[in-house]
């Protein structure tokens, strides 16, 4: 019976994940809304029994830890005021009226601004060498990292490990361009452009503009990692060798959601990620829900990073929310509007994924962050999005287009445009009919993103990287790929076989032509 006992003991021990083969993994996650769903991932490998390594900067923005993993911070120069004043900077960028292209190079220079601010920190990880002999010495088996900032791109090249991208996407097509997929500009829609996959002559003349200039725009605005990075690795470095080596690729999307296109096999899908399992809420909330009474509640969030907007803009959106019945939550942080009605609760911080999951919630007004978009989806709310900057205009788009959702432009929008979208998607019934829709298609799935998401980390731990899944188009040139050497010598045996075959012809007749000559003249001579 005892030996049963241990036999059983032992069989359980083994089959817990992670206790006998854990694996040692470092993170080097981005700040902001970016960390929140790869913190999901980060959690379970650590109850997994692996040992999970956090780097993060002393000074970091809007990035909460936990007790369930190791953090490991490195010195930095910027204070917290600088990092919330360029990230400040460039919002109060894109909620400015100004005429094209002045409003493109504003934010452009906006961007690249705060790209520098942030990637100072990146900077100073390299200076750190007691940080870099730490994690030199510390055998990790892999790196798992947002590459936004580039800076977990670089150490994973450094210190010579495979490493796995986490992440929504390249503002210019690189998370596709890097692994090779095919990208015909024709249907696939490139980031900016806020053009649907069914395209017009001149969105199409567009696109292939964009798709030409992205790769420049990228270069430009990654330069300063670029340069980084040759210093580092000590040799040149072009953006597409940084990141083309990447293990595989966990992407906060899926073709739910976005547009249908080619992939590569080691380009792995886990939209939705970040959607929670529906808990109770908090008892503040639960009773101010319930007094909404049958006209239902309307969530209201512009996302974890931004929670005040101009007064001007704040009092056009309260005065739009006053003309519906619903009770509306806005989670707002700045002046109250003086016009604010009253059936709006403006909080500091709410239970988003909890109220959308709701059976009163009608509606949720959104900035249309990847976060919140899934979140809607997930719980089947019809959505208003009002993006501001990043993917959220083509967020907004994909939303748009599945007929889930309506688009308002932030700048432009007046009372009448919010109220008059509102109560669309709450009356209208084919809002809710879409997005149900779209939630029923999303959650018909094998396996959770999350649990995907971590199968794949682990995958690239165990067997140092996935080289299998890495297509020979790396090994070719763009003559190569493209096939054009292969065109340019069939073209030429092509010219070839016509230029011999015309030269055959033309013997051909001369020999036929000067024959008959022979044979004429002597019949002419003798006849006279």
């Amino acid at each position: 019976m005892a030996l049963r006992l241990c036999w059983a003991w032992i069989s359980i021990l083994l089959l817990l994940p992670g206790l006998s083969d854990g694996g040692k993994l470092l993170v080097v996650p981005m700040v902001g809304s970016h960390w929140l769903s790869m913190q999901e991932v980060v959690e379970k490998l650590s109850q997994r029994g692996h040992e999970v390594v956090v780097l993060v900067p002393e000074v970091s923005w809007q990035m909460k830890t936990t007790q369930a993993y190791k953090v490991v911070t490195h010195p930095v120069r910027q204070s917290l005021e600088e990092l919330d004043n360029a990230f400040q900077e460039y919002v109060s960028v894109h909620l400015m009226e100004k005429p094209f292209p002045l409003n493109a190079l504003a934010m452009y220079k906006a961007s690249v601004h705060v790209f520098s601010t942030f990637f100072g920190q990146c900077k100073d990880l390299f200076h750190s060498q007691e940080t870099l002999r730490f994690l030199n010495q510390s055998g990790f088996d892999a790196i798992l990292t947002d590459p936004a900032f580039m800076c977990g791109t670089i150490l994973a090249h450094h210190l010579s490990l495979p490493f796995v991208f986490f992440m929504r996407g390249f503002g210019c097509n690189l998370h596709f361009a890097a692994p090779q997929c095919p990208s015909p500009p024709s249907y696939i829609p490139r980031l900016f452009s806020f053009n649907s996959d069914h395209m017009t002559f001149f969105q199409r003349v567009e696109n292939a503009l964009i798709s030409l200039m992205e790769f420049k725009y990228c270069n430009d605005f990654y330069e300063e990692a670029l340069k980084l990075s040759s210093e580092v690795l000590q040799r040149d470095v072009s953006l597409m060798d940084l990141v083309s080596s990447a293990a595989v690729w966990l992407l906060r999307f899926d073709f739910v959601f976005d547009y249908v296109r080619p992939v590569m096999p080691n380009m792995v899908f886990v939209g939705g990620i970040n959607c929670a399992k529906e808990k109770p809420l908090p008892k503040e909330f639960e009773a101010m829900v319930n007094a909404s009474g049958e006209h239902g509640i309307v969530v209201f969030s512009l996302g974890s990073m931004v929670s005040e907007i101009p007064m001007k803009k704040a009092m056009e959106i309260a005065e739009a929310l006053g003309t519906v019945p619903q009770t509306v939550f806005w989670r707002y942080t700045g002046k109250a509007p003086p016009n604010l009605p009253k059936n709006v609760k403006l909080v500091k911080w709410l239970p988003q994924n909890d109220l959308l999951a709701h059976p009163k919630t009608r509606a949720f007004i959104t900035h249309g962050g990847s976060h919140g978009v899934y979140e809607g989806i997930c719980n089947a709310v019809p959505m208003v999005l009002m993006p501001l900057f990043g993917d959220q205009m083509d967020n907004a788009k994909r939303v748009e287009s599945r007929g889930a959702g309506l688009t308002l432009n932030i700048l432009e929008m007046t009372s009448n445009d919010i109220s008059t979208a509102l109560k669309a998607v709450i009356n209208d019934k084919k809002y809710k009919e879409n997005i149900q829709r779209l939630s029923d298609l999303h959650l018909d799935r094998p396996i959770h993103p999350l649990d995907l998401a971590v199968h794949w980390v682990e995958f690239v731990m165990r067997h140092k990287g996935a080289p299998h899944l890495r297509p020979a188009a790396h090994d070719l040139n763009w003559v190569q790929y493209h096939s054009l050497d292969v065109i340019a010598f069939l073209a030429a045996v092509t010219l070839l076989f016509l230029f011999i075959s015309f030269k055959c012809c033309l013997c051909c007749c001369r020999r036929c032509f000067c024959k008959k000559g022979r044979t004429g003249r002597p019949t002419k001579a003798k006849s006279h």
